[in-house]
């Protein structure tokens, strides 16, 4: 008798009632493999920037701009990886080779706090005696980063407070079950075949579209523009839209333009169907939201938080316990886990009730509370700053490091407002963002749809980078001093907070214009649908 390999690869071409995607018995095994890699991760990225500044010797501006770089190119990577998965890889392959190389990425920084040679002599009392990394030792921290690209409360801890050997291996060995997790379920998977990237559509109408720019359209293009929707296509069929109207061109139907008996295009680089056409519309407009969604980021980041609370009475009461610097993060995550299950229980059918809109208010609406809410953010961060800074230099508690600064008798727990308007704001704006995104784009297009949330992501970080190095170079001279030096009490990071809340507000602005102008997929004008569907009894265009 013949035994049947348990492992399944499909694609497309065969009948979807052979395919058995034991789903259930599969779960455990992404789930598990999901929830160590983030045990893995998150406790050590948010404990990054103490590691850079305290273990590796970097200045803040240095860590924080290096972090800003590295979380940048990290989430513009998710491009880059759909695209490999959807056209070359699959799935699977993805997920084993991101897999492996994050564990090797925790594992190389794991080894720069173990080995004294991976990293600069621990640094005196004195700023003369503090001896900055070497660039072998700064390579190898960064090939990590660079294999990290492909947990917050204890795992904190330990690396903050008991060893940072011991607190990466943690992390690693985490990644480590993480990978056994995933390849333990091979057996199981439906492993489906890469198809090829809907990128190449969107190519195709722009080149066209350029080809036969010098071509005019018709009065009512779209009963004239060639149409054609594939029988088995996942995508659901789009509407003419007046917006972008030169892409139209790209579905103009030339003598020299050669159609298929099925009446597909012969030369898809020389023709284009409407359907296409209208789906590069989708994507184009959801780019000005993209655009505002950066900026969200960056009034939402709170890059130097962590630093604050170093700066900040930790001591947790009258105890000598004091809360690790990194860990206050987690007020953020708190109020996200609080609010979210909140709002889509009593808030959202309260306001369908009232609006009459299934989700209550429109995905729109929901990303622009959230950006409102960054304005708050940032300004109660400008008055928690303004007064930890006021009462450090009053009444100064001695810090461990003298370069480091005084400490605040203020307690770090001022920072949880801030913290927890940070965690508000992503409920609304980072949630509404992967609901609009995953909405508006074409269904084929579902891959590139969760990148483009972490490509804002990314450009969010490089600007915030940017904005750290360009106010610390230009405020170092000035009469106010420098905002963001190496003792946060002689600079005035409350005033980097103010002007982030003036990009907040002018964001909030352009926001506002953009979702005026969107137009949501699939709305078109009656007329223009009716005169289309009356077109669906017509010979195809051939």
């Amino acid at each position: 008798m013949e035994v049947k390999e348990k492992t399944t690869v499909v694609n497309e071409e065969e009948a979807e009632g052979e395919i058995n995607y034991r789903g259930i018995k599969a779960m455990p095994f992404i789930i598990g493999n999901e929830t160590f890699e983030k045990l893995g991760a998150i406790g050590t990225l948010h404990n990054l920037q103490i590691y850079l500044t305290t273990f590796f010797n970097m200045k803040r501006i240095t860590a924080t701009t290096l972090l800003n770089v590295f979380n940048g190119t990290t989430n513009f990577a998710t491009l880059l990886g759909a695209y490999l998965c959807d056209t070359y890889f699959g799935r699977y392959n993805t997920l084993g080779f991101g897999s492996i190389a994050s564990f090797l990425g925790l594992l190389l920084i794991t080894l720069t706090a173990t080995f004294k040679k991976l990293h600069p002599p621990h640094c005196g009392a004195d700023d003369s005696q503090c001896i900055g990394p070497t660039a072998g030792q700064m390579a190898f921290l960064l090939t990590g980063f660079g294999f990290m690209m492909v947990s917050v409360t204890l795992v904190v801890y330990v690396q903050s407070d008991v060893s940072w050997p011991i607190g990466l291996a943690i992390p690693s060995i985490f990644m480590l079950v993480s990978c056994f997790l995933f390849y333990i379920g091979t057996k199981i998977y439906v492993k489906v075949k890469p198809e090829g990237s809907p990128l190449t559509s969107i190519c195709q109408v722009l080149a066209v579209a350029y080809r036969k720019r010098r071509l005019k359209l018709a009065e009512q293009p779209w009963l004239h523009l060639f149409n054609y929707t594939p029988l088995k296509s996942i995508n659901s069929k789009l509407p003419y839209t007046e917006q972008f109207r030169f892409l139209d061109k790209a579905a103009i139907k030339t003598p020299e333009d050669q159609i298929k008996s099925d009446g597909s295009a012969a030369n898809p680089w020389r023709i284009c169907s409407m359907q296409q056409v209208e789906e590069v519309k989708c994507v184009l407009r959801v780019i000005p939201i993209w655009a505002a969604a950066i900026l969200y980021h960056v009034g939402e980041k709170q890059q130097y938080v962590v630093f604050q609370a170093m700066q900040s009475n930790r001591h947790l009461g009258s105890t000598t316990f004091q809360i690790p610097p990194a860990t206050y993060a987690i007020f953020s995550m708190l109020s996200l886990s609080i609010w979210v299950p909140i709002y889509d229980r009593l808030v959202v059918p309260f306001l369908r009730r009232v609006t009459k809109k299934e989700g209550g208010i429109t995905v729109l609406q929901r990303m622009g509370i959230g950006i409102f809410l960054t304005i708050l953010e940032s300004l109660v961060a400008a008055f928690v700053e303004q007064h930890r800074r006021n009462l450090a230099i009053s009444r100064p508690t001695p810090g461990i490091h003298s370069k480091r600064g005084d400490v605040s008798p203020m307690s770090a727990l001022w920072l949880v407002p801030q913290l927890s308007l940070a965690g508000l704001a992503e409920a609304f704006a980072a949630i509404g963002q992967v609901e609009f995104y995953y909405k508006q784009f074409p269904e084929n297009m579902r891959s590139i749809a969760g990148s483009f949330f972490f490509c804002g992501m990314a450009a969010a970080s490089y600007l915030n980078g940017f904005l750290i190095s360009l106010v610390h170079r230009t405020t170092e001279g000035s009469s106010t001093g420098n905002w963001l030096p190496e003792d946060l009490n002689k600079g005035r990071l409350d005033y980097f907070y103010y002007l982030i809340t003036a990009l907040c507000v002018l964001n909030l602005c352009y926001f506002l214009v953009c979702a005026k102008w969107y137009r949501y997929k699939g709305t078109g004008s009656s007329i223009v649908a009716v005169e289309m569907e009356a077109r669906e009894f017509d010979k195809p265009l051939v």
